[in-house]
């Protein structure tokens, strides 16, 4: 091992007023660049450890089948959680009295014409994001823009969720259109982006299911297009990955009440055509 009793007194003490002493810490070994935690539990968090003593969590751990240098990483874990973040701390540096209306996310979601009520469900956030969103009861942007408000500026968050914090906070459209089927030089969000982030998830169809539920006015209207000849594919190509598009476009078919052409390969023709005796 090579902390001291000390190193984890200071840091236990410090850990006793985060909002995070009943997040998983595996949770928050995802959102650090640092070790991961090995227990997968949900109730194994900082909670279940700042309350014993060095010798007493070295113990524990070893109970659990875990080598004693894993204080090693409880210790780093819980310090770089509580470590302050200068872009995060930019966002954050409020007044713990500032009402919602305050809330700088919230005024840039209004300014972006994204709705508070969209889902995290339906954002491009890594797995580990969500299922600490989850674990906080956080399911909206906005429920995600008050959360974030409420937090001490002395606490650090990485990973994805720091991403969408910075990417709201600043309105930087690269970073809001890799979280968020966000239309770069638009306003709001759109079916489109939502089934080509679908498409990129392990989780395709259900993301397309639910993109398509909450995106019902744009369905229509793109039913509506397609049924006067319009092209689905068109719709698609300004994602810029053909492999994509053509992922995206499966997983909204099912979903789509028009009838859409089907896929033709085309003919061979000229010379290989004369080649192969084919025409």
């Amino acid at each position: 091992m090579n902390s001291t009793p000390k190193e984890w007194d200071e840091v236990r003490s410090a850990f006793g007023t985060s909002i995070m002493v009943d997040t998983p810490l595996q949770s928050l070994a995802q959102n650090l660049d640092g070790p991961a935690w090995p227990i997968k539990s949900k109730d194994d968090t900082p909670a279940k450890y700042i309350d014993l003593s060095f010798d007493e969590v070295v113990e524990m751990l070893q109970l659990k089948g875990q080598k004693e240098e894993l204080i090693d990483d409880l210790i780093v874990i819980l310090r770089e959680t509580l470590a302050f973040d200068t872009p995060f701390g930019d966002m954050v540096e409020q007044s713990q009295a500032a009402s919602e209306r305050e809330n700088i996310l919230l005024k840039n979601l209004a300014k972006l014409g994204i709705p508070e009520h969209f889902p995290i469900a339906l954002t491009a956030l890594e797995a580990g994001t969500l299922e600490f969103c989850k674990l906080e009861g956080l399911s909206t942007l906005g429920e995600f823009a008050v959360f974030a408000q409420s937090m001490s500026q002395n606490v650090i968050v990485g990973g994805d969720f720091k991403k969408l914090l910075n990417a709201l906070s600043h309105v930087d459209p690269d970073a809001l259109a890799e979280a968020l089927p966000f239309r770069r030089g638009q306003k709001g969000l759109h079916l489109v982006e939502a089934v080509a982030h679908a498409a990129r998830s392990t989780d395709g169809p259900a993301r397309a299911e639910l993109a398509t539920t909450w995106f019902r006015d744009e369905l229509l209207a793109l039913e509506k297009e397609l049924a006067a000849g319009g092209s689905i594919e068109r719709q698609f190509v300004a994602i810029g990955n053909p492999a994509i598009e053509r992922r995206a476009v499966e997983l909204l078919r099912p979903h789509l009440r028009v009838a859409l052409p089907e896929r033709k390969e085309k003919k061979r023709s000229g010379w290989f055509s004369w080649l192969t005796g084919r025409k």
